[in-house]
């Protein structure tokens, strides 16, 4: 028996709702396998614990969340707390304190939805954005001078080093050397961004070179969101700084269905530290509380954590019960255009995951 822990963190809005639905599905995963028990510790780390104490998370949060072996996360945000609160004082010290420098996010049309392209079906969808996590545009340098004078001014750097700009397009050409995909595509702006960008296109170069079966795509940022919407198929592995990649991730999403089936991992490769998954969809206030949120995103992030840990296996059958699920069409949330609550649409799937594994 494989023991791992676990660190659960469901956070705001929706974000406990699908998580019940995910931890769900992992109890029926460690029945099925039979060989893997996850203990997990729920951490109420949310808005509502700033508003009682000031702050996100405790002064030592990061200490204790360094001793477990992944992180299942959920969404963060709500009105109380402005937006650059509780991403800056939780998503985003854990992403550095971690080394969690590859976000992972796979694009992917699944059987049983229809793409808002016209004519574009499952084998056009199918590709990954891996979006460089630590530095780039969203690093914590800068600040704003005479605030409420006419001359007051706002000033936010960029950071871009060559340790991490080259290990996160190592990790897009070792992904697709491993994955036996065909190309590389990063994303630039160097006709306008002349340092950053300058920089960044000629390490893609250097990395590149060393993968000459691997054909690589350099696009500005604005091309490339353009073909994303009308050549979707060019792509196989598309790597890009952490604001490029957010955006681009983003759009994915919406070409694949929405964000309510959009997982991603915060992955720490070498494995010194925990990595943490999420769906990408936030926390949803306006729907929080309904039982209607799309629990698809949170379970997927759960088969791309036991991926991560070794259990291909387990990530393929999850995949697969959620595609039954969607083809059977019975149980769809609103976002999908059915009437299904959150709570039927997990069940769903956990049934047919057992009825797949034969557990009754």
């Amino acid at each position: 028996m494989q023991y791992y822990s676990l660190a659960v963190i469901p956070g705001d809005g929706v974000g406990p709702e699908v998580m019940k639905e995910a931890l769900n599905i992992l109890h029926v995963i460690e029945e099925l396998h039979g060989g893997m028990k996850f203990d997990s510790q729920t951490f109420d780390w949310n808005c509502d614990y700033y508003v009682k104490h000031g702050n996100m998370m405790p002064a030592n949060g990061l200490e204790i969340l360094q001793d477990f072996d992944a992180i299942l996360f959920g969404a963060v945000g709500s009105p109380l707390v402005p937006d650059h609160i509780s991403v800056w004082e939780l998503i985003l010290p854990i992403r550095r304190r971690f080394e969690q420098y590859v976000n992972m996010r796979p694009i992917k049309l699944l059987h049983g939805l229809e793409s808002p392209l016209r004519n574009k079906g499952h084998d056009d969808l199918d590709f990954v954005v891996i979006r460089e996590n630590t530095e780039g545009e969203y690093t914590n340098m800068g600040g704003r001078l005479y605030q409420g004078l006419p001359y007051e001014m706002a000033l936010q750097n960029n950071v871009f080093t060559r340790f991490g700009t080259e290990r996160i397009i190592q990790y897009a050409y070792d992904y697709a050397e491993h994955h036996r995909r065909k190309n590389v595509t990063a994303a630039t702006k160097s006709n306008a961004m002349n340092f950053t960008m300058t920089f960044w296109d000629e390490i893609v170069k250097e990395v590149s070179g060393k993968y000459p079966d691997i054909h690589t795509n350099l696009y500005h940022v604005d091309a490339l969101a353009a073909y994303f919407v009308t050549s979707p198929e060019r792509f196989d592995v598309v790597v890009a700084s952490n604001l490029f990649g957010d955006i681009l991730s983003d759009l994915g999403g919406a070409i694949v269905g929405g964000l309510g089936i959009g997982p991603s991992g915060n992955i720490n490769p070498e494995k010194k530290y925990p990595s943490m998954f999420e769906p990408v969809h936030g926390s949803a206030p306006d729907i929080a509380g309904k039982g209607i949120a799309n629990p698809i995103a949170q379970i997927w992030s759960v088969a791309m954590m036991l991926d991560h840990l070794g259990f291909k296996e387990a990530y393929d059958l999850i995949l697969d019960s959620i595609e039954k699920v969607l083809i059977d069409g019975v149980f769809r949330t609103p976002d999908l255009g059915g009437d299904a609550s959150t709570r039927e649409l997990g069940n769903a799937i956990a049934n047919t995951l057992k009825k797949t594994a034969g557990i009754k």
